[in-house]
């Protein structure tokens, strides 16, 4: 089994939860409450500008030209997403860009966004790639799953086929197939620790989307 069939299959819990949890499963039946998707939307936008960040620092120190390019690329990308975001779902919220700019980060979107740059900034390459590989893997996964679900709102069905779509699906696939390649450089104990990335990042996309749903705010 490639290394990252090992990490999916520790993280099989994580994934089958994220499945269960009532945001995702709002975004096929209706149900998801519209604030909650806008709440959603607003963090994710934040949380791209430092999912970017992390990507770069990733770049600066991959050790092949190949890596260098698709990390930076992706990080292009990642900003290209969240300017989309003002002109597509926010436009209709009715947000502008200064509006969404002054928005705080809640504290789990803070939490998490800090230890990606963290990770990218001081442990090691293959540490920092296995940490951002969830939010690449796991929006794949959900997206293709509710697509197959279908959902009856346009505009979460519009949300889904983003992340189902088959030009995301290649980019995925480029970072697994990296992550491998990374993985079979190093020894034992540095897999162990690209393992404990993966499953602490998985857990903070769960807790992204229950961020998104309660609306979650500072207690004091």
């Amino acid at each position: 089994m490639a290394f990252t069939g090992e990490l999916w299959q520790a993280i099989a819990p994580i994934y089958a939860a994220i499945l269960r949890h009532p945001f995702v499963r709002g975004l096929t039946d209706g149900t998801l409450p519209r604030e909650s998707f806008q709440f959603y939307a607003v963090q994710d936008a934040l949380y791209l500008r430092d999912f970017a960040r992390a990507l770069s620092l990733a770049a600066a120190r991959a050790p092949e030209d190949e890596w260098i390019i698709m990390f930076n690329e992706h990080a292009a990308g990642a900003l290209r997403v969240e300017r989309a975001l003002h002109e597509g779902f926010f436009k209709e919220f009715g947000l502008g860009p200064d509006a969404v700019a002054a928005t705080p980060l809640a504290p789990t979107n803070l939490a998490y966004t800090s230890y990606l740059l963290a990770v990218a900034y001081g442990a090691p390459y293959h540490e920092a790639m296995a940490a951002v590989l969830p939010c690449y893997w796991i929006y794949w996964e959900v997206g293709k799953a509710l697509e197959r679900a279908g959902s009856p709102d346009p505009l979460y069905a519009r949300w889904i086929g983003t992340y189902a779509s088959e030009e995301f699906g290649g980019i995925v696939r480029a970072v697994i197939t990296a992550t491998d390649l990374t993985a079979a450089r190093v020894g034992p104990a540095e897999r162990q620790g690209m393992r404990r990335h993966f499953v602490t990042t998985s857990r903070y996309e769960w807790m992204f989307w229950d961020m998104g749903y309660r609306r979650e705010a500072w207690p004091v």
